[in-house]
């Protein structure tokens, strides 16, 4: 059984029900939610003139392979509403896939370890605070310590909102 680590997030419509629904598919089509975070609140990266960010992280079991895995994640958007406009824009929902069990994928497409995680507290809390342990294969750090090199300004804040 394989272990991917996976980002949802969105900042437009129902964020929540975008962020339970996603979850929804993905054990529906994906496999098993082993862990998941509690929802972060964040302002937006890259393009800032836009509606807060909720994310969430998950540890899931699936029989997929990384690239079966990615045409999943990308249906389950597109199901939810996602529509590609511009890097960084709005969106109702993303999928990231941040890491898929130990491997190292680069490919024009498909890029694992996510090439920027390390680089973003919205990535790396939500990720402590399920799997503090985990090791990049790349940089050869835990989370944890990833996080705590960080230098991201915007910080990530447990949503206190309704669940």
């Amino acid at each position: 059984m394989n272990k991917a680590i996976l980002l949802i997030g969105g900042n437009l419509g129902d964020r929540i029900g975008n962020l339970r629904e996603a979850v929804a598919q993905i054990e529906k089509q994906v496999g098993k939610v082993e862990k998941l975070s509690a929802l972060y609140e964040t302002a937006a990266w890259g393009d800032v003139a836009q509606p807060d960010y909720l994310n969430q992280a998950l540890l899931v079991s699936t029989e997929m392979d990384a690239r079966t895995l990615l045409h999943t994640v990308l249906a389950i958007e597109h199901h939810i509403g996602r529509v590609r406009r511009q890097k960084w824009g709005a969106r109702v929902i993303d999928i990231d896939i941040i890491f898929y069990n130990d491997a190292i994928i680069n490919e024009p497409d498909l890029k694992v370890p996510h090439p920027q995680m390390q680089f973003r507290q919205f990535v790396l809390v939500p990720l402590e605070e399920i799997l503090p342990d985990w090791e990049h294969p790349l940089l050869r750090q835990s989370v944890r310590k990833l996080l705590e090199h960080c230098t991201d300004q915007l910080p990530a804040r447990k949503y206190e909102g309704v669940r």
